[in-house]
């Protein structure tokens, strides 16, 4: 009966386990470049987005639907902390779009409890715009000096820890 809801929701699971992937390596290499706030950002987006996953998939199964869990997309080997923000903002801004359509699609098919599944996860993913949008604002407006400054809390952390 919800043939059509399984199907949305398995390439939406494709999307966001893309996205936990991608995420996670961005997560590594602000990690790696001493950005912890940035690092950590992504990571709890990563983290997120499989929540995300788990939600979709217990909905699957519910439809007594196949859940498939395939990544949509291989990961992007960014480095640049500029580029990996702007792609996450058009990253989070297709899943709204995406889960707006989705949601649409479900109730035109009589699918109401996955209509507001989807509808859940616009919300979500537009606070992960706003959030890496806000941290792309910050580096257009402070430059270089914002991701130094996250290197230096770093050192000045690691150096107080290790004279206590």
């Amino acid at each position: 009966m919800h043939e059509k809801s399984v199907v949305l929701l398995n390439k939406s699971i494709g999307d966001e386990l893309a996205a936990v992937h991608q995420y996670m390596y961005f997560h590594f290499h602000c990690d790696d470049q001493g950005y912890d706030l940035l690092a950590n950002l992504f990571k709890r987006s990563a983290i997120d987005e499989m929540m995300h996953v788990e939600q979709l998939a217990e909905r699957i199964l519910f439809l007594k639907g196949e859940v498939e869990l395939i990544a949509s997309a291989a990961v992007n080997k960014v480095h640049d902390v500029k580029s990996m923000l702007e792609m996450a903002c058009k990253m989070e801004e297709q899943a709204v779009m995406d889960y707006n359509k989705f949601a649409n699609e479900c109730a035109a098919n009589a699918d109401s409890v996955t209509k507001k599944l989807f509808e859940a996860l616009v919300a979500d993913e537009e606070g992960h715009f706003d959030q890496f949008d806000t941290e792309l604002d910050n580096i257009k407006k402070f430059g270089e000096n914002y991701l130094a400054l996250q290197s230096i809390e770093r050192s000045k952390s690691i150096g107080s820890a290790s004279v206590e």
